[in-house]
């Protein structure tokens, strides 16, 4: 009778920690893989993804402030194109 492995959930923290070890540069990324039970390629693809996404963690504030902003300007003008539109259609309903 054979012994299926049900896949792992790795976690966010758990492929962090993976990858922090790797640009540490102190063992190969080979060493890294086998003692985690993982595929090389896995690391690389966490690597390059980490490499990626890593300047979003340094964004401005200020820039998320801006684009809320623009979205209560832009609500606000929806709220009174809805209100006009009602309006229109009770007048457009009293002359037909």
């Amino acid at each position: 009778m054979a012994i299926t492995k049900s896949p792992r959930t790795l976690t966010p923290e758990f492929k962090f920690k993976v990858v922090l070890e790797v640009l540490r540069g102190e063992r190969k990324q080979s060493e890294i893989a086998r003692e985690y039970h993982i595929h090389p390629q896995l690391i690389v693809a966490w690597k390059s993804h980490f490499l990626r996404e890593g300047p979003k963690i340094f964004a401005s504030k200020k820039a998320d402030r801006h684009q809320d902003k623009k979205v209560e300007e832009l609500e606000k003008i929806i709220g009174r194109q809805t209100i006009e539109i009602q309006f229109l259609k009770k007048v457009l309903g009293h002359l037909s």
